[in-house]
């Protein structure tokens, strides 16, 4: 067990926190000193507490300004008995939770010293039964004190302990702000760009919504020119209905006259196989007319005068 504190030094650790804007507090000098029972500290704090209203007193006679106006010294004197009584209020509340938790810790002690006093009575009791029970007993009594010194010790680091950790909570918060921060950018971030894309997304729709349109005009016209096509197409194949029904009726023109033409080639072809024969008529009758020229010859002059009658 830590050992060794003055009232002057829990009087100067408890003006160190009031200077530091904490209240002082059993455990609050024991983290500031590093070492002290709560019995010690207790005490003298105590001790501290009641010198409290004489050093305000004392104080104020420090402060009091000789030449100030009566109306000004009496409100003043007012104020600070005030600001007085509220200090004493709150030193009696200190106190009284300080005198609280020393009375938790004095029965706590009392329980242990109790449980301490039945094990000794025990082992006085094995002591009288043997000297080798007795050894044990004195070397678990100083087992039990390394063991009590060894809790004060974790006790004071659990203090150091909570003190680091209300720390780390502190950064915590801080970096939890810096996240909310970050957070808060983020989404600011995040909304530009999506009214961004949004933007891109009603001018890419206008272009669409253009190119459809224009797409539905170039369509009307593909229609106008396919119907005029179509148009063009029946008239074409009208004419060519036409045309080929002119060719069948030239071209059954065609064959009568081709069978005409047969016919008379037949009827021609008849008439020369008889005129094969008529070189030979002729040689014939020319022959005969030799053998009568004197007749031939009356006769040709009697058709001159004819035609000269």
């Amino acid at each position: 067990m830590a050992r060794g504190i003055t009232e002057s030094d829990v009087h100067t650790a408890a003006d160190a926190l009031v200077t530091a804007g904490e209240r002082p507090t059993v455990e609050r000098i024991r983290a500031h000193l590093g070492t002290g029972s709560p019995n010690t500290v207790t005490r003298w704090l105590e001790t501290w507490w009641q010198g409290l209203g004489d050093r305000l007193q004392t104080q104020q006679g420090r402060l009091a300004v000789p030449d100030a106006p009566e109306a000004v010294a009496t409100l003043a004197g007012e104020w600070w008995s005030l600001a007085l009584e509220h200090a004493s209020a709150a030193a009696l509340k200190a106190l009284a939770a300080d005198r609280s938790a020393l009375q938790a810790e004095q029965q706590a002690l009392q329980r242990e010293r109790d449980g301490f006093a039945t094990e000794v009575t025990a082992l006085r009791g094995q002591v009288d039964a043997a000297a080798q029970a007795e050894r044990l007993a004195s070397t678990q009594a100083t087992e039990l004190q390394r063991l009590a010194s060894r809790l004060e010790g974790q006790v004071e680091e659990m203090a150091r302990q909570r003190d680091a950790a209300l720390a780390r909570a502190g950064e915590a918060e801080s970096a939890r702000q810096a996240a909310d921060l970050r957070i808060q950018t983020l989404q600011d971030a995040a909304s530009a760009e999506r009214e961004s894309l949004a933007q891109h997304v009603r001018a890419v729709e206008d272009r669409a919504h253009a190119e459809i349109d224009r797409a539905r005009q170039e369509a009307k016209e593909l229609e106008a020119r396919l119907a005029t096509v179509t148009k063009e197409h029946a008239a074409i194949t009208k004419s060519l209905v036409e045309t080929a029904e002119h060719a069948k009726s030239v071209a059954a023109d065609a064959v009568r006259e081709a069978g005409a033409q047969l016919a008379r080639a037949n009827a021609l072809e008849a008439q020369l196989a008889k005129l094969q024969d008529l070189p030979a008529a002729l040689e014939a009758a020319w022959r005969r007319n030799e053998t009568k020229p004197a007749a031939r010859t009356a006769s040709a002059r009697k058709a001159k005068a004819v035609r000269r009658g």
